[in-house]
């Protein structure tokens, strides 16, 4: 009881901070309720300490704290924080719950409890993720919940052991960290990825933060001058707004070392300066306002050359807002600096709730929604389905857009095939070649932000399996492989060595799992295999599919006028073959050729020599290299 008592004073204030935040937003009866459910929660968790030796009640005191002050949310979430862990871990039910605060908070609780099953489909994480994710559909306030309660325990994790350390660090950062930030909650986000960074890899966090010590304290003289000339300069214009300059976090840095291959040393841009205004100028909108500090400064500043992010107008995916521009410093270096208004930075730290119209949660439950129904469509489970999920939880996106203008938001690497198939499932199918901001571009070049993207398509094209290592986004990925399971499956399979095409004269070997391997006859693993597994042999009829296959072949020829001309006019006139290389040499006046292009078996392709040996002045025509599958 000593241990307890000592204790007493902590729990009343801890507690009577969330009373008082909630004060503005509760009626009296809710006040009562709130009163009544932390009284509950204490009872419930009397006998109960944490790893760290405080007594248990602290914790859902904790994530009421956040419900109520980080998140602003209302009564009933808090209601649910304060419950949270009562069903599971003491002798209260849901029904208790329901019977004394109601369906809408046994509802929050009964999301933020974890499921005890005899076996799990997957893992009991994993199942705890779908339950979460489940919830979505009904109300996002449990997922809110949920964040509140894996942050407090983010920030009370050095009480616990290495391996679960390890586990909850790496939950954190696979699934929690970037579901608060495709919620909005850039701050939620920003600690969480930092804290399971400090745990997951708790060496490279304390190096680099000792790195970001130094470097704060040895730029903190130039830095504060340039803060200092920054808000003089505005106030001269009549601008009020707050100046200030911020390291980014060790894991930030962490990521952008990795992205560039740089040393921190030569990392640029490890911190930033931040402009907020209150409100904007007379006559001026938020954007406007916006622009006139950018005017004022680079009337003074040197601006780098397309050093302009305009999140202002075409937002992140998370909601971001803001005016990105790099400025020379006095000391000439480029500066990073990001004017927003006080609304902007309000909906940074609240996102999805920052707008507490029902239309603006609304619209982010169904973002989850239809990511959640695709994937039950697909019937995908376990650790397949968290993995599809967690892809749709872009922690960096970019904003591209169609010849209209329409903004598509990818994540960070997708590729001309990721927009399409965000445009439409049938432009992604049908994807032949694509043009960047006007220049001619592969279905499989990268973008960047601001890219403007014209697909192209052709009725003869379809997903190839190739494409799945070309896409980044749950959409495109789960489109392609619905496509290929919908493929009836061959008879058998190429040796990936001597790679057969229709019509050669090929060998088949039944591997252990009844499938079989064709080989040419003349193909060494063939030859190797018939000396000792003779009775795996089978006969094999290699027909036509339908399918290009890659086929190279090397033209030996003297030299003349018009030869080339004539090579390629039998090739695509004659013969009308796509070419997909063609690379020549001459010594001595004797010419090599090769080519490749795609055919549908041997017959075609004897073909194809018979007419090149007619041409004047050719030699010889080999066949040569692999036959990869093109289409």
């Amino acid at each position: 009881m000593e241990k307890q008592q000592d204790y007493t004073e902590i729990i009343e204030t801890r507690a009577n901070a969330v009373f008082e935040a909630m004060k503005d937003r509760a009626d009296e009866q809710q006040m009562s309720k709130l009163h009544e459910a932390f009284e509950l929660a204490r009872k419930a968790h009397a006998t109960q300490w944490r790893k760290g030796g405080e007594p248990y009640i602290l914790h859902p005191v904790a994530v009421a704290t956040i419900v109520a002050k980080d998140m602003n949310l209302g009564v009933e979430p808090v209601i649910a924080a304060f419950l949270h862990d009562v069903v599971e871990d003491t002798d209260f039910t849901l029904d208790d719950i329901r019977e004394r605060f109601g369906d809408d908070v046994a509802f929050l609780v009964g999301v933020v409890t974890k499921t005890k099953k005899d076996k799990y489909v997957e893992s009991q994480q994993v199942d705890n993720y779908r339950h979460m994710l489940d919830s979505v559909q009904y109300d996002i306030r449990a997922i809110l919940v949920k964040l509140a309660d894996r942050l407090h325990n983010m920030r009370t994790l050095s009480s616990m052991p290495p391996d679960k350390q390890m586990k909850i660090a790496g939950e954190t950062d696979y699934f929690y960290a970037p579901l608060a930030n495709r919620l909005g909650l850039y701050d939620i986000k920003l600690e969480l990825e930092n804290l399971s960074f400090r745990f997951r890899c708790p060496h490279d966090y304390a190096l680099l933060s000792s790195l970001m010590e130094r470097d704060e304290e040895a730029q903190a003289e130039r830095l504060a001058e340039f803060r200092r000339q920054i808000a003089e300069t505005l106030a001269n214009a009549g601008i009020k707004a707050q100046v200030k300059v911020e390291y980014r976090k060790p894991y930030s840095i962490w990521r952008k070392m990795r992205k560039y291959g740089d040393d921190f040393n030569h990392l640029k841009y490890r911190h930033f300066t931040d402009i907020i205004f209150d409100e904007p100028l007379p006559g001026l909108d938020e954007k406007g306002m916006a622009l006139r500090i950018y005017s004022v400064l680079t009337d003074r500043f040197k601006e780098k050359p397309g050093g302009i992010i305009n999140y202002i107008d075409s937002p992140k995916e998370n909601g971001y807002q803001s005016f990105h521009v790099k400025l020379l410093a006095h000391f000439g270096r480029w500066q990073e600096v990001h004017i927003s208004s006080r609304r902007m930075v309000r909906h940074s730290q609240l996102g999805c709730v920052a707008e507490r119209s029902e239309g603006n949660i609304n619209r982010w439950i169904e973002k989850f929604r239809d990511v959640l129904r695709d994937i039950a469509r697909q019937a995908h489970n376990g650790t397949n389905f968290i993995e599809k999920v967690v892809s749709a939880f872009y922690n960096d996106d970019i904003m591209t857009f169609t010849p209209a203008g329409k903004a598509i938001v990818l994540p960070q690497k997708a590729t001309v095939l990721d927009f399409a198939y965000e445009v439409g499932t049938s432009l992604g199918e049908k994807a032949k070649y694509a043009r960047i901001n006007g220049f001619l571009a592969s279905i499989k070049a990268p973008l960047r932000r601001g890219d403007v993207v014209e697909v192209f398509t052709n009725p003869e094209c379809h997903p190839r399996r190739d494409w799945l290592d070309a896409v980044v986004t749950y959409k495109a990925r789960n489109a392609i492989s619905d496509y290929l399971e919908h493929i009836p499956r061959p008879a058998f399979t190429r040796c990936p060595v001597c790679n057969p095409i229709p019509g050669d004269e090929v060998i088949g070997f039944e591997e252990e799992d009844g499938t079989v391997t064709i080989h040419k006859r003349e193909c060494d693993i063939a030859v190797r295999l018939a000396s000792q597994h003779g009775e795996h042999i089978r006969s094999v009829e290699y027909l036509p599919d339908g399918n290009l296959y890659a086929q190279t072949i090397v033209i030996t020829a003297v030299d003349r006028y018009h030869l080339f001309i004539d090579i390629v006019e039998c090739i695509t006139n004659t013969l009308r073959l796509n070419m997909l290389s063609f690379n020549t040499s001459t010594t001595d006046s004797i010419v090599t050729i090769t080519i490749t292009f795609g055919v549908h078996s041997y017959d075609e392709l004897r073909s194809i020599t018979e007419h090149i040996c007619t041409i004047k002045g050719v030699d010889e025509v080999k066949r040569v290299g692999d036959t990869e599958l093109i289409s």
